[in-house]
């Protein structure tokens, strides 16, 4: 999933789709599968997914496409056991905005090392 920084608080089924990869379609099927999927609608019937929402599609996309679950254990597991996997999304999340803000501050030590070289050099 590609981590989203931008505070918003409602996300449209194209942006919640492109955060994982998947059409909007596959969006809309999960959200008929699975019970705990219910994102609000606005008065044009557009879904506005909440953090939370996203957190689940999160959960959907993991057991689904990258442990092969089928639907039926899917909805299993989410039904036993939903909270231990929302712990492990948030913990990944965590990691990933960590690990991301680590790139980038060794890039920017790179670069200020190679700055400071240069002017030493000079």
């Amino acid at each position: 999933m590609e981590s989203n920084t931008t505070g918003k608080y409602y996300y449209s089924i194209g942006e919640v789709a492109d955060m994982f990869g998947v059409n909007t379609s596959m969006i809309r099927y999960w959200e008929k599968e699975f019970d705990v999927l219910r994102p609000r609608k606005n008065k044009k019937g557009n879904r506005l997914f909440t953090e939370r929402d996203v957190r689940y599609v999160h959960v959907i996309y993991q057991l689904l496409k990258v442990k092969g679950y089928t639907l039926a254990g899917a909805k299993m597991a989410l039904k036993d056991r939903f909270s231990d996997y929302e712990e492990r999304i948030i913990m990944l999340e965590t990691l990933e905005k960590t690990r991301s803000f680590l790139v980038d501050l060794d890039k920017a030590l790179a670069e200020k090392r190679k700055t400071l070289k240069n002017q030493a050099n000079s």
